[in-house]
């Protein structure tokens, strides 16, 4: 594989150059001796001695980041963005010091070893320069791995949903944390926890799924995986940005308050609470006309107060800008400034617009207050302590590198780090496999049985790009260098199909492109259908960044049918009578009721990264048994947005309207290649109080011949309360592992405070009365295996940020 030149210029390698000399400042140094040094001091009294210790300007420094080497001009440049990007004098900014430097990895392709070595070089350059010898904070994207060039390429988040797999989830996100902290990085932003709220929405693909507590406990997993490696983890976008009107990126919201407290704000609740996340970036959205980085009662009242949150909040980048700009409730950069500091902005990333002189100006002139200047400084700065920056032995080289301290990069460095090893190529490939959903298989012809001649058509099928999200390196950076090679090895379904199946005659035909009106070559498709035993048509996404893809950043869908001719390939596919495997690689479901029953089967795959080619045709083959279950609901027409599976009675199908909003697949569907019964487990008491607890048991055998997995899923039904409640919704869920003939009895923890729900009043509350918990192999009512009925008893009950909020799972293997 090659490997990318060293940079030469900052531009290439996101740092900046590290031979110039340290320039001087007005003050002495104020480094050894201070109490701010003594690391046996708690943390917030060296923070206090410091913040007493700092200029205006010096403090203000350490509240946003620089961006070094990013591109404001031409076709990379996110709309609203290239004219928020000013020059910086990096010599002379640099001596007050530096919050935070923006993807030093992420911005252009740079070999892991140069980078970490221009990063160690830039870190050393900041704290030659300012007083207190505090380097900054490097941050980078990781949400579906490390986004540097060369790095491991996971799965999407929709993947990991799909593979109700937390143990899993949290293994990756450690590989991610520890590859980011090999090369000198110390903050993630990362998991994305916005609920789907539209399927339309082109950052589907980026969220985990539909339902509040998948998301919830999937996204706490990963958080506590990179925090585990010594990474800040940071949420986003908090909060409500995936309910924008219309599925557009960056549009108002118009959630009302319950759908926010009941829908939108569970998971981060969890991954503060569970997680352990040190870091939450405010979202783009306007929700009430109340912008999220101007609002207080959301940045400070609830997530401070009420959730006693003691992190750091970082802005969305340009989002401090956008409430001049876009939003109109700030003046001028200086207003914006004051009015995010207000709500509880601490850092603006990515790069110096508002909290740089503009700040310092509004606090001088009395319009800013100085103590929400130190607010957010002792946030910062906590956090630097935390991370051992503030301590004098702090190193800015990474200890694998700890040998090339010279002035030059020598050669034999370029290579030596290596951020895709075997270990996480296997995390890959698992959680790649457990995110494959079989969502039909009605002709009986998966697994395949080594047919003697394949078709492989479609334009998915022959792309290594098809198998990755718009965050990947590849597709959010490497698209702009097509001089450069990928970087990790990517096979595609082609490939892997012709591996797979080594005897068989694989013949390919793109048949379309992912969008465009061109069909021309469909012909050629149905060609090699027809000679063929089995036809595997590979269609589905291009991710991509603001309408240069078909799902990803700003490539919102007016509808959900099949982008560009794909549905017409289809078509004709399945007119020549040979059976047809259909396999969507996509970042949304898409409407499939106008070909129900007529493929041989459907398998869905959500981006499923650098293994997911393998992971495909280890499914179509038998080799691996599907296990994955929808995250979201797949929609029988194209129209009929926004809906999930979250619906109060009046949502579902009635006869009061000739639209029925049923989908063609509910969430949590998805088939085996074996079989599992279901039968009770001891039973469950007939009443609990308002603050008890029950135990809920089923036992699942797997009764086919294969070895296989099962998704057990607990749904809780309310039939009657003082605010409509969705007719069902998951509440506890666990994968169960079964070789063929095994059992296991599954034992959920359920708690009442998991019934809890926003009241009248505008409380959470937990209200007396009946409940039904329904285990269940997916949303649907046809798919409830058993049901236990449970009384809530005693005084209807007020619950806040302690509830309980996670439905312990444990799975006893049966024996006999």
């Amino acid at each position: 594989m090659a490997i990318p030149p060293a940079p030469d210029a900052p531009p290439a390698s996101g740092a900046p150059p590290a031979a110039a000399a340290p320039r001087g400042t007005d003050s002495a140094p104020d480094r050894t001796g201070a109490p701010w040094r003594d690391t046996a001091l708690a943390p917030e009294e060296r923070v206090g001695d410091l913040i007493g210790r700092m200029t205006l300007e010096e403090k203000t420094a350490q509240l946003y980041g620089v961006w070094v080497g990013a591109d404001t001009d031409g076709d990379g440049v996110a709309p609203h963005q290239n004219d928020m990007v000013d020059p910086v004098d990096w010599e002379s900014l640099i001596t007050r010091g530096l919050g935070q430097l923006t993807r030093p990895f992420g911005t252009a392709p740079v070999d892991p070893a140069t980078g970490a070595l221009a990063l160690a070089r830039a870190q050393r350059r900041i704290a030659e320069a300012n007083r207190f010898g505090i380097p900054a904070l490097a941050h980078e994207e990781c949400l579906a791995g490390f986004t540097a060039w060369g790095a491991t390429a996971y799965p999407v988040p929709l993947a990991w949903g799909a593979a109700f797999d937390t143990e899993l989830v949290t293994e990756m996100a450690g590989r991610i944390g520890r590859d980011l902290r090999s090369v000198g990085v110390h903050q993630g932003l990362a998991p994305v926890l916005d609920v789907v709220r539209d399927l339309r929405w082109g950052r589907v693909e980026e969220t985990i799924g539909e339902d509040p507590y998948l998301v919830a406990t999937i996204g706490s997993a990963y958080v506590r995986g990179l925090e585990a490696a010594g990474v800040v983890a940071t949420l986003k976008h908090f909060a409500g940005y995936s309910a924008s009107a219309g599925a557009r990126n960056l549009a108002p919201v118009r959630a009302g308050a319950r759908e926010m407290a009941d829908v939108i704000l569970p998971p981060f609740e969890m991954a503060l609470r569970e997680g352990g996340a040190r870091s939450v970036m405010h979202s783009y959205a306007e929700i009430d006309g109340v912008p999220a980085a101007a609002d207080h009662r959301l940045l400070t009242g609830l997530l401070r107060d009420a959730w006693g949150f003691d992190g750091t909040v970082v802005a969305d980048y340009f989002g401090i800008g956008f409430l001049e700009t876009l939003h109109k409730v700030a003046a001028d950069r200086p207003d914006a400034a004051r009015v995010a500091l207000t709500a509880g902005v601490d850092v603006e990333l990515p790069t110096v617009r508002s909290y740089g002189d503009a700040l310092v100006g509004a606090v001088r002139d009395g319009s800013v207050p100085e103590e929400l200047v130190d607010r957010a400084l002792r946030r910062v700065l906590l956090q630097k302590c935390g991370l051992g920056l503030l301590d004098p032995g702090w190193s800015a080289l990474p200890p694998a590198l700890a040998a090339a301290e010279g002035d030059g990069v020598p050669e034999q460095v370029r290579g030596t780090v290596d951020l895709d090893p075997p270990a996480n190529r296997e995390t890959a490939r698992l959680l790649a496999e457990r995110s494959c959903v079989l969502l039909a298989d009605d002709g009986g012809v998966l697994p395949l049985d080594a047919p003697a001649r394949i078709a492989v058509v479609g334009p998915r099928a022959n792309d290594p790009l098809a198998m990755l999200g718009c965050y990947s390196f590849p597709s959010h950076v490497g698209v702009s260098h097509p001089e450069v090679p990928v970087g990790v090895d990517i096979p595609t379904v082609l490939a892997s199909l012709t591996a797979e199946f080594p005897a068989a005659d694989v013949r390919f035909a793109e048949g379309c492109d992912v969008d465009g009106p061109d069909t021309s070559r469909i012909a050629d498709a149905v060609a090699a259908a027809r000679d063929a035993d089995v036809c595997v048509a590979v269609v589905g996404d291009r991710a991509g960044l603001f309408g240069r893809g078909t799902s990803g950043e700003g490539c919102d869908a007016a509808d959900l049918s099949l982008p560009g001719v794909q549905g017409a390939l289809l078509d004709a596919l399945l007119a020549t009578g040979t059976p047809v495997v259909v396999v969507l690689v996509t970042g949304r479901p898409y409407a499939l009721g106008r070909w129900a029953g007529r493929p041989a089967a459907v398998v869905q795959a959500f981006f499923p990264g650098e293994e997911g080619g393998p992971a495909l045709a280890g499914v179509l083959s038998g080799r691996v048994n599907p296990s994955g279950r929808l995250p979201v609901s797949v929609p029988r027409g194209p129209g009929g947005q926004p809906w999930t599976y979250l619906q109060p009675p009046l949502g579902l199908a009635g006869g009061v309207s000739n639209l029925d909003p049923t989908p063609l697949y509910p969430f949590g569907h998805g088939l085996s290649y074996t079989t599992f019964a279901w039968e009770a487990g001891a039973p469950a008491p007939g009443e609990i109080a308002t603050d008890g607890e029950a135990d809920i048991e089923v036992v699942v055998r797997n009764t086919g011949a294969r070895d296989g997995a099962e998704v057990v899923q607990l749904y809780l039904h309310d039939p009657v309360a003082q605010t409509t409640r969705p007719q069902a919704r998951l509440v506890g869920y666990a994968r169960v592992p079964l070789a063929a003939g095994e059992a296991a009895r599954v034992t959920f923890r359920f708690a009442a405070d998991l019934a809890s729900f926003t009241g009248l009043d505008g409380g959470r509350i937990v209200e007396p009365g009946d409940l039904e918990l329904r285990a269940a192999s997916s949303s649907s009512a046809d798919a409830v295996r058993h049901r236990v009925r449970l009384r809530l008893t005693g005084p209807q009950r007020r619950v806040g940020h302690e509830r309980r909020m996670h439905c312990p799972a444990h799975v006893t293997p049966l024996t006999g």
